[in-house]
């Protein structure tokens, strides 16, 4: 058995054992957390529950999700909720697009029978005649409640949502003919308080729900769920199954079925059940938009020391790294602007791979800008320790970093937290559901002209090597660079960097407190400025 993460792996290739395995262990983790749900028991799954509650918050919500999960079962009982309500508890029309009749048809039957759940007053199902256009009618289906509000499936057209105003959901948006078009059309119902659902399994990298994913991502205000196959199973979806069938779960029975479900879709798994959209591998940012964002003049230092510097005596390193920063480090950090927001972001390595520090800092226009650039090879974790703290106690307004703690930079990531506290530090496990998270609002900077990076070759190379695989934009297993001997250091500590000035910061100042004897305030956490008030930002 490979012992590869299964966060890792392509889920595709898990094997029947291996999920056996994890769940075994994910179930001795998650009790507590399933108890906190109601358990399989409750009416909802957790992730159908998330879907709500997200639909409840944004006007507009993206979910990305597997075949056969039950989402739609549980959106229509949203609609319901939503439909039966009086227009004073926020009640609407609710109107399902699919992209066939039978969809339709399924859905308000689906509908009808929440109604009868929740002992809410409804009409029988209607079959009628929507006027599509003066010569054209099509057969489209409703509910009516007694507050007034109904449930109609409409068909998949742009023009059918003309004069209408509520919930609009689209589903499986990837394939409709025309999304776009249709999104045009559904977005119009927002400005009278409407809300809008795009929900869909992948259609391709290059459909427009993807498209709408990606942007979501990327930081457009939208509501974003993602749930795939896995998620669904360790969130009950198979003991769901089985009180459907009557048969008795087991961990065994779940590993069972779920290789042959994967094994039923074959090559087609990682799009209908994994949330990858197909023809996805390849460059992440193009060399044309890198260059794009590129400033001469930024400066990259580069630090490098012999096999045998490791053995120096303690003080005799020290100095020399000192002597290193105050003559090379200094200068550029006076020059950092003392009104700006800095962040920074580390990757860490030893002697195969390099250590990247990465600072930004946010303009009054929330543009990121490179400072400087310090990229450390061969150099002891200690040394490394202490130019990263040289940096960060002399960055104006330092305010927030994250840094590699995966493998080898778990000791300096460890460091910068208790130096820097929680509060602003953050020792980040890097794995595909983070590089899927923050990947995509970094290439939208890149592609909306919100950062500036250095000019230089070996960092381009770096970010060139970025690869969009599986879905998510992540560093292969290869090498960059003149002498092959870069395997991206640098892109990971600048979407770290990125990272870092996106989360929320907790900001305090402060004023001193007189100094005995005298009525000018005291300095004790910045004695060189004993003669007048300072605040720490």
């Amino acid at each position: 058995m490979s012992d590869e993460p299964l966060e890792f792996k392509n889920p595709r290739l898990i094997t029947e054992a291996e999920w056996k395995k994890f769940r075994l262990k994910r179930m001795a983790l998650s009790s507590a957390e399933l108890e906190s749900v109601g358990g399989v028991d409750g009416v909802l799954l957790a992730y159908q529950k998330k879907l709500l509650s997200t639909t409840a918050v944004h006007r507009v919500t993206i979910c990305e999700k597997s075949r056969r999960t039950g989402a739609t079962w549980a959106v229509a009982a949203d609609a319901v909720l939503t439909s039966a309500a009086e227009r004073s508890a926020r009640g609407m029309d609710s109107f399902y697009i699919g992209y066939n009749l039978e969809m339709a048809r399924e859905f308000i039957d689906t509908c009808a029978e929440w109604a009868r759940t929740f002992n809410q007053a409804a009409a029988e199902v209607e079959e009628f005649l929507f006027e599509e256009e003066p010569d054209k009618s099509i057969k489209a289906f409703r509910i009516r409640f007694a507050s007034g509000f109904q449930i109609i499936a409409l068909p998949s057209r742009p023009r059918s949502l003309r004069g209408m105003q509520g919930y609009v959901i689209i589903d499986e948006a990837a394939f409709h003919d025309d999304l776009k078009e249709l999104m045009k059309a559904a977005l119009a119902l927002l400005i009278w308080g409407g809300r809008v659902l795009v929900i869909s399994t992948h259609n391709g990298e290059g459909n427009h729900f993807n498209t709408l994913v990606k942007a979501t991502r990327g930081g457009n205000g939208y509501g974003l769920v993602r749930f795939d196959f896995d998620e669904a199973l360790h969130d009950g979806l198979y003991r769901r199954v089985c009180l459907r069938t009557g048969e008795e779960w087991s961990v065994e029975r779940e590993a069972a079925w779920r290789a042959g479900v994967v094994s039923d879709y074959g090559d087609a798994a990682d799009e209908e059940l994994f949330c990858i959209p197909s023809e996805g591998d390849g460059a992440f940012l193009p060399a044309p938009l890198i260059e794009a964002r590129a400033k001469q003049g930024v400066p990259v230092l580069r630090i490098k020391r012999p096999d045998e510097f490791k053995l120096w005596l303690q003080p005799l390193r020290e100095r020399d790294i000192r002597e290193w920063c105050e003559r090379e480090l200094l200068p550029l950090l006076k020059q950092c602007d003392p009104t700006l927001s800095h962040f920074l972001g580390g990757d860490y390595g030893r002697i195969s791979d390099l250590t990247v520090l990465w600072p930004l800092a946010v303009t009054k226009t929330l543009k990121r800008v490179t400072p400087f650039v310090v990229e450390m090879r061969n150099l002891p974790f200690d040394a490394q320790r202490q130019i990263l703290k040289f940096i960060c106690d002399r960055l104006p307004r330092f305010s927030a970093s994250k840094h590699d703690a995966t493998g080898l930079g778990m000791s300096t990531a460890e460091f910068a937290v208790q130096q820097y506290g929680e509060l602003r530090t953050e020792a980040v496990m890097l794995n595909i559901p983070w590089y899927r998270e923050n990947g995509q609002p970094l290439k939208t900077a890149f592609e909306d002209d919100w950062i500036e990076i250095p000019a230089d070759a070996d960092i381009t190379s770096d970010l060139r090597l970025l690869v969009v695989k599986n879905g998510v934009p992540q560093v292969p297993a290869l090498k960059s660079g003149v002498n092959k001997d870069r395997h991206g250091d640098a892109a990971v500590a600048l979407m770290l960097a990125y990272a870092a000035t996106r989360a929320e910061v907790a900001e305090y100042g402060y004023t001193p407190a007189p100094r005995v004897g005298s009525e000018q305030p005291g300095d004790w956490l910045f004695p060189e400025n004993q003669s007048a008030e300072r605040s720490i930002w």
